[in-house]
């Protein structure tokens, strides 16, 4: 039989495989109560000067689009599409961009897959 190994596993390992599985659980479970707290926010962007906003949840799911009467111009409806185009995405690039720089500061910058 080789030197350090009886049949009780490598010696001193236990205690380190335990304390890493209690942080990977620690870690999982706060990543789990950030993105139900991110989920639930609220994230709004405004395009063309404060003309239209959007506004979406944690869940990318719109929940408001304020549109400013100046904006509305028949003549020109492809520039308010644009707009509201811009403004949604905007919205979700801001619910996008916290919730990844949140998750980042859990995971230590491991690079978990999300």
């Amino acid at each position: 039989m080789a030197k350090g190994f009886g049949g009780r596993g490598m010696p001193g390992m236990g205690g380190v495989n335990m304390n890493m599985i209690k942080q990977a659980q620690k870690m999982q479970q706060e990543m789990q109560r950030l993105q139900a707290e991110l989920q639930a926010k609220e994230y709004t962007f405004a395009a063309g000067g404060g003309v239209v906003t959007a506004t979406v949840n944690g869940q990318h799911q719109v929940t408001a689009i304020a549109i400013d009467p100046e904006a509305v111009d028949p003549e020109d409806v492809e520039m308010l599409q644009d707009l509201v185009v811009a403004a949604v995405n905007g919205a979700l690039q801001a619910a996008d961009s916290e919730m990844q720089s949140a998750m980042q500061q859990v995971t230590g910058g491991l690079g978990l897959p999300f």
